[in-house]
């Protein structure tokens, strides 16, 4: 099976160009897969399939290292449209891509960098999932004898936002890991750690559901900000600096797009027999 190695901003990923061909991957192949001793090693795994939508070029799907099939993946679509143009699956710069629950127009850049119409971001509690009964732009759970405020939103998968003094808090490593499994959020949650250095700039680090805290993550940052600007603490245009580098984020409010900025970049090519 022929592989592309993909990154952005040390997100990384083992894509795969399924138009030509139909692959049945386990839950249990995935998983050895992402090994990073025994495999490719990946944070996430893209098929990039062709879709019978007229409205839509190509359609992704997009698993996790545990193998479990998520929804959205912010670094993972800019990388998949990089793909498709360079592989020439498309003439053009913008074109569409769909997961199961959002479709996103891509357009590359001549930095290779792409920017992603990521859509309208979801807060509305039954939608995310959040088991809530009302929207606010706070909520408060209880955490390892503490209180924690955070903010909520979809972006086509769930973020749980907590805004922090220090984003180097050692605190972090434990509360990351037990946010994203609590029962208030059904399919579990990624959970972003923000750090507001002014109002058009952030830190960012991010526990990603089924994997753990990543270098990077788009839709984290989309979410981060969504969320920020939710609670009047940002402005419409904010840099986002994540471990492995950084993202521009745009979105003027409710009722309005949200636009992603950032590179993405191709490692390798490679033939794995499986």
């Amino acid at each position: 099976m022929e592989f592309t190695k993909m990154q952005a901003l040390g997100n990384d990923f083992m894509i795969i160009n399924a138009t030509n061909q139909v692959l049945n991957l386990s839950k249990e192949m995935i998983s050895n897969l992402s090994n990073r001793n025994l495999g490719v090693g990946f944070d996430q795994l893209l098929l990039i399939e062709k879709s019978n939508n007229n409205n839509i070029d190509f359609f992704c799907r997009i698993f996790n290292a545990d193998g479990n099939e998520v929804f959205q993946c912010g670094n993972g679509i800019r990388c998949c449209a990089l793909f498709i143009y360079y592989n020439k699956l498309i003439n053009k710069k913008m074109f569409s891509i769909a997961t199961n629950k959002k479709r996103m127009i891509c357009k590359i850049l001549n930095n290779n960098n792409v920017i992603v119409d990521m859509g309208e971001p979801e807060f509305i509690p039954s939608n995310i999932p959040f088991l809530c009964s009302k929207i606010n732009n706070y909520y408060s759970m209880y955490v390892n004898n503490q209180v924690i405020y955070f903010g909520v939103v979809s972006i086509g998968n769930p973020h749980c936002i907590i805004i922090v003094k220090d984003i180097n808090d050692p605190n972090i490593n434990v509360l990351g890991p037990i946010i994203e499994k609590k029962s208030i959020f059904p399919n579990y949650i990624n959970v972003g750690f923000v750090q507001i250095l002014q109002n058009n700039h952030i830190k960012l680090r991010v526990y990603e559901r089924g994997v753990g805290e990543t270098q990077a993550c788009g839709s984290g940052a989309c979410g981060a900000v969504a969320v920020g600007i939710n609670q009047q603490l940002l402005c419409s245009k904010v840099k986002v600096d994540l471990i492995g580098g950084t993202l521009i984020i745009n979105w003027k409010g409710m009722g309005s797009s949200l636009y992603m900025d950032g590179p993405a970049i191709r490692v390798y090519d490679g033939i794995i027999d499986i």
